[in-house]
């Protein structure tokens, strides 16, 4: 699973890491949470197609989803880029996709993000009502709130095979395997310039707290960092059996 992507410097760092990691580990799938991957906000057809290209499976995204107008008959079209699943009804696009080898679930928190439909009760339903569905079920939960993301590990250990939180763009280091086999990690991080405020340009967004006049943040230059994770898991019982960070960082002269 990697960690949200942040525009040009982000999808550099994908292009020239994910071949390798793929090869190096043997990853059967590969997750990237790309609704930043478009300027540094949203996601767009092409910036999509680049992940692709570079080796991401699946794309999963969050509350910045919609930004590009774009991006709406293409969530329709493809199936592979997921928009939340706990969306009001008729929301186009899908909230999961099941692949040859595992279903990835999309999921929006609420606390501190927006008023969404609840996700522990979303992924209950879903549980419910997709049957048969493959043993291995990896979520990304897109949220804000620490306590939220570690409630719904919890809730849903021994349910899916991994809960794995994005958004805030701060790689937390509480990556474990709870009880019943579920992966967790309250925050994966971000694929993004390492000298910026989570992505963004360092001299604007300081500007915006101290004039708190609103303008638009442009992505942040220099190396980017690749912040990710490895997760294993068993086939069959679709049981995690380990989950360890993978840190990298794209040196350029």
């Amino acid at each position: 699973m990697v960690g949200d992507v942040i525009g040009k410097p982000g999808r550099k760092a994908v292009s020239v890491f994910l071949p390798e990691l793929r090869q190096k580990h043997k990853v059967d799938l590969i997750i990237a949470n790309g609704e930043n991957a478009a300027g540094g906000i949203g996601l767009t057809p092409e910036t999509a197609e680049e992940l692709f290209k570079s080796g991401a499976d699946v794309i999963t995204s969050g509350n910045h989803i919609w930004h590009h107008r774009e991006i709406v008959p293409y969530l329709e079209a493809e199936s592979r880029v997921l928009r939340p699943l706990n969306m009001p009804p008729g929301i186009p696009g899908h909230g999961y996709v099941i692949t040859d080898k595992a279903m990835v679930v999309s999921l929006l928190a609420r606390v501190f993000v927006g008023n969404f439909d609840c996700p522990f009760r979303a992924m209950d339903c879903l549980l419910e009502e997709v049957n048969p569905r493959p043993p291995i079920i990896i979520v990304d939960f897109h949220g804000e709130a620490t306590a939220e993301k570690i409630a719904l590990g919890w809730y849903l250990d021994g349910r899916v095979s991994a809960v794995l939180g994005t958004h805030t763009h701060v790689g937390t280091i509480d990556a474990r395997v709870l009880p019943q086999g579920t992966a967790f990690i309250s925050d994966v991080g971000m694929v993004g310039p390492i000298n910026s405020v989570i992505g963004d340009d360092i001299d604007s967004v300081i500007e915006r707290f101290l004039t708190l006049m609103p303008h638009r943040l442009s992505v942040g230059k220099g190396n980017p960092i690749f912040n990710s994770v490895l997760v294993d898991v068993d086939d069959d019982t679709g049981k995690a059996s380990s989950i360890s960070r993978l840190d990298l960082e794209l040196t350029e002269k």
